[in-house]
């Protein structure tokens, strides 16, 4: 049975049977670990918005015709179904192109940021093999390009993994000695997906461009929570999905710069779709979906990064104020804004999230979750084992309240105080 505890409901005791998640309403008479009351919260808060996100209803909304009655296929082009379909795909492509300063032939459809980051680096890979077989990247780069680089180190490519501090940054003047004549690309992630931390695009942009190499980055956690113009960033490829911005999953895209084309060969072929660069029938409602998502999020995003913002910020002084042995990983300062990766020393990072059965978190990447080791992202940082086990990440977004942060915030506090004293009685 699950007890909640009694400190939370400032004299009420419920019980639930174990197996039950809890979709209900909690009453104003909540009360936080400082022992102020909170406004209602519903059960469980979802705070694992890097591994995914709610679909916006709006977002919704634009998708739910093209499920039944605007049903074409978009590459039909002789009657009236499939120009419908077709012209809802351009305009999306129009709306995601517009939210990061790009052409809309510009934008490939594919079926998610894990497609796109494959062809990014194994179709450079393949189409500048006569210039070069060199590629650098991170070590905390998303698994889909980490794994993609193993793959083309055994059919000869040579790669190099750049370091990052414990800010989780890449070093500049490492990424400058990395460059040789054989080096063809350049793939360096936006924003992390484990700790949120933001890369220095536009200068690893520049220093590609100086140099005539082409720059890829995984830029999925950043669109639409913070500016990303691929223009200023001398982006080549950016790889991009709707499902982390409130739009559906199993829809994504790869950004190529008009001039990068040629020099990218295609992972599935089958039809010429995409400028025959990623074949296959195109996924027209959730195409739709991510244009509007994207188109939702350019326009809203100046007032609601600051507001998530707002709320981490609030999350991040409460529980450092209310524990001590916790600290934050990464750079605070070049961070997105609803991201916060913390460590509880003391405290196994499992042990605390099955404690929380409330309230939906991550102790790492979703892509590695079930993976009994602690994060390697973490490690790369310089964490001790210890640290990094004990490590959570929380993901804010858009339909977070400041009651959920207070809430949450008090059972953290609570739990670690108490499995810090039964710790520490064996």
């Amino acid at each position: 049975m699950f007890h909640w505890p009694a400190s939370s409901l400032a004299g009420f005791f419920i019980v639930f049977p174990a197996n039950q998640t809890l979709p209900l309403l909690v009453k104003s008479c909540l009360m936080s670990s400082n022992g102020l009351s909170s406004a209602a919260v519903t059960l469980p808060i979802y705070l694992d918005n890097h591994a995914t996100t709610p679909l916006d209803s709006r977002v919704l909304e634009a998708m739910l015709p093209f499920f039944t009655s605007r049903f074409g296929n978009a590459a039909s082009n002789s009657h009236s179904f499939g120009w419908e379909a077709a012209a809802a795909v351009e305009k999306a492509r129009r709306q995601i192109a517009a939210s990061i300063g790009a052409l809309p032939q510009e934008i490939v459809f594919t079926s998610g940021a894990t497609e796109s980051d494959n062809l990014a680096l194994k179709g450079v890979a393949e189409g500048c093999r006569e210039k070069g077989d060199h590629i650098i990247t991170a070590v905390t780069e998303h698994k889909a390009v980490l794994d993609s680089c193993k793959h083309l180190e055994k059919i000869g490519c040579r790669v190099t993994y750049l370091p990052v501090g414990s800010d989780g940054l890449i070093d500049l003047d490492q990424l400058k000695d990395a460059f040789t004549d054989r080096t063809i690309l350049v793939s360096i992630m936006a924003a992390n997906n484990e700790t949120g931390v933001l890369q220095p695009i536009e200068e690893i942009g520049r220093l590609c461009r100086e140099r005539g190499v082409l720059f890829h980055s995984d830029a999925v956690q950043a669109l639409g929570k913070v500016p990303l113009d691929v223009n200023r960033a001398n982006l080549d490829l950016a790889s991009l999905t709707a499902h982390k911005l409130y739009g559906p999953k199993g829809c994504g895209a790869l950004y190529v710069r008009q001039n990068a084309a040629a020099r990218l060969v295609p992972l599935i072929d089958g039809g010429g779709h995409e400028n025959g660069l990623r074949s296959g029938t195109l996924n027209v409602p959730g195409i739709v979906g991510f244009g509007r998502t994207c188109e939702i999020a350019h326009a809203e995003m100046p007032e609601e990064s600051c507001r998530i913002a707002g709320l981490r910020n609030r999350l991040r002084d409460r529980l450092v104020s209310g524990l001590d042995q916790v600290t934050i990983n990464g750079s605070m300062e070049h961070r997105l804004p609803g991201n916060l990766n913390m460590s509880f020393l003391d405290v196994d990072g499992e042990t605390l999230l099955t404690g929380l059965n409330d309230v939906a978190l991550s102790s790492g990447s979703a892509c590695s979750s079930g993976k009994t080791h602690a994060s390697y992202v973490l490690k790369e940082l310089g964490l001790s084992d210890e640290a990094a086990g004990s490590a959570i990440r929380f993901g804010i977004g858009r339909f977070n309240t400041e009651a959920e942060i207070d809430y949450v915030s008090g059972r953290i506090i609570e739990l670690v105080k108490s499995l810090r004293e039964v710790s520490s009685l064996k």
